[in-house]
């Protein structure tokens, strides 16, 4: 597969990426080698960027993915894989993007050690203050954003940056030089996107990627199928963001199937007529998003969304008609498709 550079940071990485989300325990929740071996089958199918978090609890995949693997039976079956080299000297190593919630130095500090340690790295590419939110986010985060300045300054740290949902903060990473990187959310619908404290538009965080783009910052995209909502229309999703000019695209999978078609669109072999089996799929709340608001609740027109004992919507899937309603009036993206 291909390789761009990621803005001026230096880095080059493929077309797209997996995100690592989608096989840890707030959705899939595989076991510790089906995921690895999936993390390990894109590597082999060309992808070469990798998303994860702290708080996804991911680390153990990806460590055990670019260990040596065993031999592995069925349709995905290979004859055992060796270790892939991730120091930062082999070209073709895997690049890797982490973010951290906290907001005081020590944390963020403790944040990338951990990192680093269950990665069994000495370097990571991509480090950024994760999901910042409108104003005072980012001056509450003054100490993460300080430490991730001074681990960079280090070596420690390839490129820093910001993951977000919010316009207004993609906006301001415009006039922010130390800033190297955005990953903001973007897809055709809006779905999840944010401006201030209510929704924004496709538009408006389309002219804020742009103006990213044009000052040098590398930009990856997240949920361009709006978290699997839009996925029925696979390459007008995928076909939007790229024509925004972002320099790659993030895409949680959890099916050997999903990481071969997504790698066939990188290449340009996808057939044009190509449409999806998302009749598997189920509407999810992600509980680590829902803030409880209990606008799906009223926006279901049958009645399958309730409030949990624990303040978090919960999905009746012997209800549910997965019509989708719901996920556009989610303030936060907390309505999920898998």
């Amino acid at each position: 597969m291909k390789r761009v550079k990621l803005g001026n940071t230096g880095i080059d990485v493929t077309p797209v990426g997996l995100g690592v989300l989608t096989i840890g325990k707030t959705q899939l929740d595989l076991p510790l080698q089906e995921g690895a071996e999936l993390v390990r089958y894109a590597y082999e199918r060309g992808i070469r960027f990798f998303d994860t978090a702290q708080y996804y609890e991911t680390y153990p995949y990806i460590r055990a993915a670019f260990g040596e693997l065993p031999e592995r039976k069925g349709e995905h079956g290979h004859p055992g894989l060796p270790a892939v080299d991730c120091s930062r000297t082999n070209p073709d190593r895997p690049v890797i993007a982490s973010k951290c919630l906290d907001v005081t130095y020590d944390e963020m500090e403790a944040a990338i050690r951990e990192c680093l340690e269950e990665l069994a790295l000495d370097f990571i590419d991509i480090f950024l203050l994760h999901e910042v939110r409108q104003d005072p986010d980012w001056e509450y985060r003054s100490g993460a954003w300080q430490c991730l300045q001074d681990y960079k300054a280090r070596g420690i740290i390839g490129a820093i940056g910001v993951s977000t949902h919010h316009i207004d903060v993609v906006q301001r990473m415009i006039d922010v030089p130390a800033c190297d990187i955005v990953f903001p959310l973007i897809n055709y619908a809006g779905l999840g996107i944010r401006k201030g404290d209510g929704p924004g538009t496709a538009e408006e965080m389309a002219e804020a990627i742009r103006g990213c783009i044009d000052a040098g910052k590398g930009v990856f995209g997240m949920k361009a199928f709006g978290g699997g909502n839009l996925s029925g229309h696979y390459r007008e999703a995928l076909d939007y963001v790229r024509g925004l000019g972002v320099h790659s695209i993030m895409v949680g999978m959890g099916r050997f199937e999903e990481i071969d078609r997504l790698a066939e669109w990188a290449e340009g072999t996808l057939p044009a007529d190509y449409v999806p089996d998302i009749t598997f799929k189920k509407i999810r709340i992600d509980p680590g998003d829902c803030e409880g608001c209990g606008t799906c609740i009223r926006r279901c027109p049958n009645g399958a969304i309730r409030m949990g004992d624990d303040g978090i919507a919960v999905v009746d899937h012997a209800v549910c008609l997965t019509c989708g309603y719901c996920a556009p009036v989610c303030p936060v993206r907390a309505i999920i498709m898998w």
